[in-house]
């Protein structure tokens, strides 16, 4: 298998993609910032695993969102850096994902947290 076809290729690829997210994207500091005070909060209220896993995959929703819509702004402003209503149109349309995974995540938290807070 040739080096570029290799596992520890693409995850070290894939690896790169993330730290490059913290280089390139200002939220990704505030999402690292909610991410450890929801676990934080989650260890406080001792969550059941059912409310964990609730949990971890609106965290892994919310971050993927970011990555996909740091890596949609990035190939675009590459191929195409003037300002286009189409291109303006898909960005924020990538930006809109995000959102709409940031908000179903504090819906989720609500969920979590109040049934821990107010009983099953």
């Amino acid at each position: 298998m040739n080096k570029k076809g290799s596992m520890k290729f693409k995850f070290s690829a894939a690896w790169s993609g993330v730290v490059r997210l913290f280089k390139l994207e200002r939220n990704a500091r505030i999402h690292t910032v909610a991410t450890v005070l929801v676990v934080v909060a989650g260890l406080i209220a001792r969550l059941h695993p059912w409310q964990w896993v609730a949990v971890l995959i609106m965290v892994g929703f919310v971050w993927s969102m970011e990555l996909m819509n740091t890596a949609l702004e990035t190939l675009v402003d590459k191929i195409h850096p003037q300002e286009h209503p189409l291109i303006g149109a898909a960005k924020d349309a990538a930006a809109g994902a995000v959102l709409v995974a940031s908000i179903l995540a504090v819906l989720v938290g609500i969920i979590v947290f109040a049934s821990r807070v107010f009983g099953n």
